[in-house]
């Protein structure tokens, strides 16, 4: 009886924008902020992955991520495109980890 309460509810809320027949329009701000979500969320999980190792910071500038990092971001700085980003960041930081053992 719980779970099918408790999935009663999920359905219920996930729903409730659609029971309705009124559209339902967000605030301006609300959009305009919804529109960096994206960029945030990739953000919060690449930079901490470049500057720490096990949840401490690194503590030495030879590191592949961090060079591999900055050019990427000067790539789409560039060019905005992710795919040229992705493409430069990899070139920089795999010899640097393969040849060099950054």
């Amino acid at each position: 009886m719980v779970i099918v309460g408790l999935a009663l509810v999920t359905v219920l809320t996930r729903s409730f924008f659609f029971i309705s027949d009124r559209r339902w329009p967000l605030p301006t701000w609300a959009e305009r902020g919804l529109q960096y979500a994206p960029v945030a969320a990739l953000a919060a999980v690449v930079i901490p992955e470049i500057i720490s190792v096990q949840g401490e910071l690194i503590g030495t500038w030879k590191d592949a991520r961090l060079f591999g990092g900055l050019v990427g971001l000067a790539a789409f700085a560039w060019r905005r495109s992710v795919l040229h980003t992705l493409v430069a960041g990899m070139a920089v930081y795999l010899p640097l980890r393969l040849a060099l053992g950054w």
